[in-house]
């Protein structure tokens, strides 16, 4: 079980300006690698989580496999472990708390879209989610508000910029301690994001991103990796598997 002095722990490591870097695990090893690097919490992904366990992203994960893997992480660092829990694999938000607790984890993301389908989900509806999960969870739990309108906008970031913002708000209003405008990526909007919300605000760190650096320069309180280690870790293998099967090094380059 978790308690409010971990997670308090983990709250406190979102620092606009110096942000928590997070390379999301999959697995007790990955998240044991994490925690060596010097880390000071971890992160799992979902993705990764899935495909670890030979499912798909999108809530096709049982959610029993998905919590002990999240338990097993857990036991296996001496840090703050947060969750990707998509958008609550169907439990009710007292049932999902409770059950997430019990893995030990100090806290959990929760997107805005229905992973199955990719539409985005009503706000006040997800309000209602998130206000539920913190009442549930009280301080137990740092919850990370996933806002996905740029991750399903079909043009411009920048027209989507005011429906985030507005969603971000909601989610500050019903709880949430931080927000997670995943894929958001242009500086000036990352700036302005920023400025705009009374939350610290996770970005999604892949290839386009501003480097660490230059997100704490914009204000950024936490960066978080997705499938990215897990995807270079089977690029990698895959890497290596060719070239023993073509009969040449599998440790060259």
């Amino acid at each position: 079980m978790t308690d409010s002095r971990t997670a308090a722990a983990l709250r406190a490591l979102h620092r606009p300006g110096d942000p928590l870097i997070l390379p999301n695990a999959w697995d007790a090893g990955s998240a044991r690698a994490v925690a060596a690097a010097g880390f000071p919490a971890v992160a799992t992904s979902s993705a990764a989580v899935a495909e670890s366990l030979g499912h798909a992203d999108g809530e096709t994960t049982p959610v029993d496999e998905m919590l002990d893997a999240v338990a097993r992480v857990v036991r296996s660092v001496p840090v703050p472990v947060t969750a990707d829990l998509e958008r609550g694999y169907g439990l009710r938000p007292a049932e999902l708390v409770d059950r997430l607790l019990a893995t030990g984890a100090a806290g959990l993301n929760l997107e805005d879209s229905d992973p199955r389908t990719g539409e985005l989900c009503d706000a006040d509806e997800q309000a209602g989610l998130l206000a539920a999960v913190r009442a549930a969870a009280g301080p137990d739990l740092v919850v990370n508000a996933r806002v996905d309108v740029f991750l399903r906008a079909t043009g411009d970031h920048a027209a989507a910029f005011d429906e985030a913002i507005r969603r971000a708000r909601r989610y500050r209003a019903a709880g949430a301690d931080c927000v997670y405008p995943i894929l958001l990526a242009d500086p000036e909007l990352i700036r302005r994001f920023v400025a705009a919300v009374d939350v610290p605000v996770n970005v999604l760190l892949r290839a386009g991103t501003p480097v660490v650096a230059e997100l704490a320069r914009l204000g950024v309180a936490r960066v978080s990796l997705g499938s990215g280690v897990y995807a270079a870790a089977r690029q990698r293998a895959a890497a290596m598997l060719a070239a023993l099967a073509a009969g040449g090094d599998p440790f060259a380059g």
